[in-house]
């Protein structure tokens, strides 16, 4: 098990490493997967609390938008809680999300980031406050986040 564990911390470190590169190339797919997945998790741990409902969400958002099934989209976000718990701060993690994924993978994250602030039914300051600074760091304006924020409060609420 050690190993296995040695083996992850170092496949994390060296994804990390290549996402914080000073000019960072555009992420294979399945990379930007995983970064934008961590990001989820990083959103949904802001308040101190790892709900069950959001860890689900997570998962459902993830087999959604990359047409996985539900072992497929829980492995990628077991992965993906691995890497956000590796990666930096969540400006410079935030900030090489930016520099390495396309732009409309960023901005239609921000309507999961939503989902998922949303998910456990409770929004707080905190959460509000990393969600404007996600928004303004991946390069989407206020009035796209906004709006992203009312598709999740509609899709949640039907």
């Amino acid at each position: 098990m050690a190993l296995t564990r040695r083996y992850i911390h170092h496949m994390f470190a060296d994804f990390l490493n290549r996402l914080i590169q000073p000019q960072p190339e555009t992420l294979p797919d399945a990379d930007a997967r995983l970064a934008l997945g961590a990001l989820l998790v990083r959103i949904a741990r802001t308040d101190g609390e790892y709900a069950h409902e959001e860890a689900e969400r997570i998962a459902r958002i993830l087999a959604a938008r990359y047409g996985l099934d539900a072992d497929a989209a829980l492995d990628l976000r077991h992965r993906a809680e691995a890497l956000e718990a590796e990666a930096p701060d969540t400006v410079r993690f935030t900030r090489a999300i930016k520099d390495a994924v396309p732009y409309e993978d960023r901005a239609a994250v921000m309507e999961a980031l939503w989902e998922v602030v949303l998910a456990d039914g409770i929004r707080d300051h905190e959460e509000d406050a990393l969600m404007r600074l996600t928004a303004s760091l991946l390069g989407i304006n206020d009035r796209d986040s906004a709006l992203a924020r009312q598709r999740a409060e509609a899709r949640m609420a039907g």
